[in-house]
């Protein structure tokens, strides 16, 4: 079964498949949508891109970090309306659509809510047999958050959306 992982965003975007068979990874990657575009521009922009990842690796499940915002409120809004972009788009796919929690991807890759983002982004590399860890920082949030989806589904079946 395939599971994409995204990092909600409104500049950057990120996409992790992996294959959960396995636990290999098949792509990653982000979502870029220009800063001059408008903001009806780039939310066409985020849907379109959505549904290609979607026709292209055909996930049974999709899972989303969950939005957190501690300082910088300023992109709330946007990147909450980027997000309601990613979930229709998604759902036009799928009704397999999940939400985790920073602490929870935490948890799950590292054994620690608290973890540190080395933390993470080493167990990301170790779990899936990578030579590096995935780079922008985005894909491999969103590798973390499939990694999650796929160690926790059968039993945390509440985090549906």
């Amino acid at each position: 079964m395939r599971v994409l992982g995204i990092d909600p965003g409104y500049n950057i975007i990120g996409y992790g498949v992996i294959e959960t068979k396995n636990c290999q990874v098949v792509d990653y990657g982000v979502i870029n949508t220009p800063k001059n575009m408008s903001i009806s521009d780039r939310f066409n922009t985020i849907y379109q891109a959505t549904c290609e990842l979607m026709e292209t690796f055909e996930p049974a499940e999709v899972a989303f970090e969950e939005l957190f915002f501690n300082t910088n409120n300023t992109t709330a809004i946007p990147v909450a309306e980027a997000r309601g972009v990613l979930i229709v788009a998604t759902k036009k796919y799928t009704d397999r659509l999940f939400e985790y929690t920073p602490l929870q991807i935490k948890q799950a890759l590292t054994g620690n809510g608290r973890a540190e983002k080395k933390q993470v982004q080493y167990m990301i590399k170790s779990i899936l047999g990578l030579n590096s860890v995935p780079k922008p920082d985005d894909a491999a949030d969103a590798l973390a958050v499939a990694i999650t989806h796929m160690q926790t589904s059968s039993i945390m079946s509440d985090n549906s959306i």
